[in-house]
């Protein structure tokens, strides 16, 4: 801990931020390869409603990684400010409230999900074709509801107390344990060896699993001498402001997984209006690549094409998550200890690294969109469709992580409201209505532009918000000097 301390007080800002950021963004990379690993394997099946249901079953199961989230993000928010403040019992106490909490939140959300998993496979825009394959993927996912939420609330724990290679780590086992698994249960056979052949069933069964071993890893760091973590019962309180201070930021932080898992069941069932349209009139052609003249758009395939587009998607986004992620407990740890003059550095140079990242990675999909897509889906209709959403979703990427650095900020520093508010807007208030009016004005294309608009709005509010705080670091700085 002396080791992480040092790098919170005395390391110059850039070694600092990337000696955190660089293995969170790897962390950030192995989650897309987790999420993406299933969607590959599925994807060999070649059956679009077996692809389509996972896409549509996946918005429940972040439901459950929401839950982890109000562990995850609140309580490394409020440990690494107690870290700032030299409070290391409050530390343990933190850990451990997390965990049992955890624990109990995890049970009871895969219980939520059992008793209503016809009408939230209603609710989320099921066809019949691909009802039956996301009843089988999520019910499997609800009995390992602790395991969900346990592994995602302790993979930001970790990095809360500096730990972000132990965190990586743990994110690694867990995805080479289901890269290893999934097409053991998920194909038929592979290279003429006779597999299990459990489709969808077998996907869920190995992110289970993946998710366990990342657990055990984390168990593995939290009891050695290399942590102030704790998950040793002695230390658990809900009293002293510890329930609420975890809370606090963890609702407003799992509220945008709650929000983004909205989003995707509204735009789900959007484009399952569109299910027995046999050709779309050049949904994209005026803006952005679109798909071959007499290429037919029915059945599965808009839902198919977009949760294609999203899987690929999701690699630059987690690219510039990983580095707001990364750089949040040495916010949260300068704003404990009052030293404003570092933190506000640190988010420059993070706001720096994410636009240049997020330029490169735009010029990149554009020019290998087709391979990207190609790597989830061999349907030509469904290749199209994805490559032109793909285009589309790239539009906001050299400025969104503006808005990432800015939130994390916000949450590390423990301004509840701030976040809260900028959570309701990126995926709620501002997504939700934009997607009903451009769908009505636009048809497909509403659709599809809906989220790079909406990122948009969000990065101005953002900057909006942060403009009163900067002014409040200016005016304690000047008392205290």
């Amino acid at each position: 801990m002396i080791k992480n301390i040092d790098l919170f007080e005395k390391a110059p800002v850039p070694k600092a931020v990337l000696k955190l950021a660089v293995p969170t963004v790897l962390s950030m990379i192995v989650t897309v390869l987790y999420n993406m690993v299933d969607a590959f394997f599925v994807g060999l099946i070649n059956d679009p409603s077996q692809f389509a249901a996972v896409n549509v079953a996946t918005p429940v199961f972040m439901f459950l990684m929401a839950a982890g989230n109000i562990f995850g993000m609140g309580g490394s928010s409020f440990l690494s400010r107690a870290l700032g403040e030299k409070k290391m019992d409050k530390v343990k106490s933190i850990s451990s409230f997390c965990f049992y909490a955890g624990i109990v939140t995890g049970i009871a959300g895969g219980l939520i999900i059992t008793a209503l998993m016809h009408q939230i496979l209603t609710a989320v825009g099921t066809t019949e074709t691909t009802y039956g394959f996301a009843r089988d993927y999520l019910q499997i996912i609800a009995y390992g509801g602790p395991l969900i939420v346990i592994g995602m609330a302790f993979t930001n724990l970790l990095r809360g107390e500096g730990a972000a290679n132990a965190s990586m780590f743990g994110m690694m086992a867990g995805t080479a344990a289901n890269i290893i698994l999934d097409p053991i249960f998920i194909l038929d056979e592979l290279f003429g060896i006779k597999l299990l052949g459990m489709g969808v069933k077998g996907a869920a069964i190995a992110t289970l699993i993946g998710n366990a071993v990342s657990i055990f890893f984390y168990i593995f760091h939290i009891v050695s001498k290399n942590s102030i973590l704790s998950i040793n019962p002695r230390f658990f309180k809900m009293g002293e402001g510890i329930a609420s201070g975890v809370v606090s930021i963890g609702l407003p932080a799992s509220l945008t997984n709650i929000l983004m898992s909205l989003s995707a069941i509204v735009t789900n069932k959007l484009l399952a209006s569109y299910y027995s349209v046999e050709v779309v009139e050049e949904p994209l052609r005026s803006l952005i690549t679109t798909f071959s003249d007499g290429v037919p758009i029915f059945g599965d395939v808009p839902t198919a094409a977009m949760g294609v587009a999203l899987k690929a998607n999701m690699l630059v986004i987690f690219v510039q998550l990983g580095l707001g992620i990364g750089i949040a407990p040495l916010i949260g740890y300068n704003f404990g200890a009052r030293n404003f003059k570092r933190l506000k550095s640190v988010m420059k140079f993070s706001i720096l690294l994410n636009v240049v990242a997020g330029c490169a990675l735009t010029a990149l999909y554009f020019l290998f969109s087709k391979q990207i897509v190609n790597i989830f889906s061999k349907d030509e209709a469904v290749v199209n469709l994805g490559i032109s959403i793909i285009h589309a979703l790239m539009v906001s990427t050299p400025v969104i992580g503006i808005m990432f650095v800015l939130n994390f900020t916000f949450q590390a520093m423990g301004k509840a409201v701030q976040s809260l508010a900028l959570a309701i807007s990126r995926q709620g208030v501002v997504f939700l209505p934009l997607i009903l009016a451009l769908n009505r004005i636009f048809g497909m294309r509403g659709i599809v532009f809906a989220q790079p608009i909406a990122d948009g709005i969000a990065v101005l509010i953002a900057l909006a918000m942060f403009i009163p705080i900067n002014r409040s670091f200016k005016k304690e700085s000047l008392q205290r000097s």
